[in-house]
């Protein structure tokens, strides 16, 4: 099974950032967090197996949206 993706949603500047963990640069930027988070969690079903974290403008984890089976379930 494929690895997992995870793409962050987390503010940038003015505006809030869609990155793929591990990527230099943002997939998109966008001026509202609603439009970022769409576009995260529609580009995450795409691309399965994939997660969507979604940050406040402090960096802490709001939400998380899971999308596909776990590649690495645990045992037991």
């Amino acid at each position: 099974m494929a690895k997992r993706k995870i793409y962050d949603v987390s503010p940038r500047g003015e505006g809030w950032a869609v990155k793929q963990r591990g990527a230099k640069r943002a997939v998109a930027i966008f001026q509202d967090k609603s439009a970022a988070v769409s576009r995260a969690r529609g580009i995450a079903k795409v691309r399965e197996p994939a997660q969507v974290v979604v940050r406040t403008k402090d960096g802490s984890i709001q939400t998380e949206y899971t999308y596909g089976g776990d590649p690495s379930p645990p045992r037991g």
